[in-house]
């Protein structure tokens, strides 16, 4: 069986598996698969309305008693900058010529929002089991709202610092993110990519200096994994890549093609697409641009001007200005429903383990 209960306990699931939230690529119908399989299914909610989540939630309910976890971002908002994003549009010019686009027509300004008092009162009336954030925590008032509605408090460390800044401030959980996780870095303390441990060096140290459940993610994505986070000390998993070819998830037809294709070495850490680090598979505007640029607007704003180079990309089959958010381990990645790959993933992981205690 599991070695360590906790977060079987703290979570009421099945399986000590998280799905990671994807926000762009996931909805309702991949958190209510991947519940159904015996995972915690996380629904992204930093990048939708107050109403679109409450939807979302509703028909996550309707078809499933599992628990659920809504996942917010809570970095500090920056004000778009006209004169930065006026030349990160001068550097993007030649895509916009190319595309037959004008660079003059107004775009809507990139949408994600970090947790404020609207998504709390929303936390307040739907009382999902588990709220995850990214990028730290909100502030202390929203936070002991979140908390008087009993809900359980995880969010994401990227260095042993920011676990112990976690746990000092009341996360019940600490998701440890190696260098090999897809996404954004949940980096809140730090903003040296340079020095970002990867998951066999970050989670045992996360281990040692907190008392609460760590969650390892980064490079997870079959059961020698699950079992190798085990080993380390983790009392679980969150999981993303290895769910991103499931037919439910709500990957674009390009996209899946490039994911399938993608090697150990196609992944990059770029800050190009949205203006804050984060690891993708490599698309033409990461390779030719960056993947690091100093013309990056702050985050989200750069990715305002990509968008309509995506939407006219995508409309010629191309991504080469979509989001390819994947970790190190995208190639374990398997085409199959997330109910069955969270039920396979945890046998074959429990086979591991006890392989191991022979």
């Amino acid at each position: 069986m599991w070695p360590d209960r906790r977060l079987l306990d703290l979570f009421k699931t099945e399986f000590p598996i998280v799905l990671a939230p994807m926000a762009g690529v996931m909805d309702a119908d991949l958190v209510i698969a991947a519940a159904q399989g015996g995972a915690l299914g996380s629904l992204p909610c930093g990048m939708i309305s107050v109403e679109k989540a409450r939807e979302q939630i509703n028909i996550i309910r309707q078809r499933v008693s599992a628990p659920v976890n809504m996942n917010f971002f809570c970095h500090e908002a920056v004000d778009a900058d006209p004169q930065r994003e006026a030349g990160w549009k001068q550097r993007l010019g030649a895509y916009y010529e190319e595309l037959d686009l004008d660079p003059a027509t107004p775009v809507n300004a990139a949408n994600r929002a970090p947790f404020d008092a609207a998504m709390c009162e929303l936390v307040e009336e739907l009382k999902p089991e588990v709220v995850s954030f990214h990028f730290g925590l909100p502030d202390q008032a929203l936070l002991r709202r979140v908390k008087a509605a009993g809900c359980i408090v995880i969010s994401s460390a990227t260095i042993v610092r920011e676990a112990i800044w976690l746990e000092e401030n009341g996360a019940d959980a600490i998701i440890a993110q190696g260098a090999e996780a897809g996404g954004h870095r949940g980096m809140f303390l730090t903003e040296n990519i340079a020095e970002q441990p990867g998951t066999f060096a970050l989670v045992p140290q996360v281990v040692d200096a907190v008392k609460v459940p760590v969650i390892a993610a980064g490079g997870v994505a079959d059961g020698r994994g699950i079992a190798a986070a085990f080993a380390l000390g983790a009392a679980g998993v969150q999981i993303g890549s290895a769910y991103l070819r499931c037919p439910e998830s709500r990957v674009i037809a390009p996209a899946r093609v490039a994911l399938a294709q993608a090697r150990d070495d196609s992944t990059v850490i770029t800050n190009v697409m949205t203006g804050r680090p984060a690891r993708g598979v490599a698309n033409r505007v990461m390779r030719e641009v960056g993947p690091i640029s100093p013309d990056a607007p702050a985050y989200p704003h750069s990715a305002t001007a990509l968008a309509p180079l995506k939407a006219a990309a995508e409309k010629q089959g191309k991504v080469d200005f979509t989001n390819l958010w994947a970790g190190q381990a995208v190639r374990m990645a398997r085409e199959m429903p997330a109910a069955e790959l969270t039920r396979a993933l945890a046998g074959s992981a429990l086979a591991q383990l006890s392989r191991m205690a022979g």
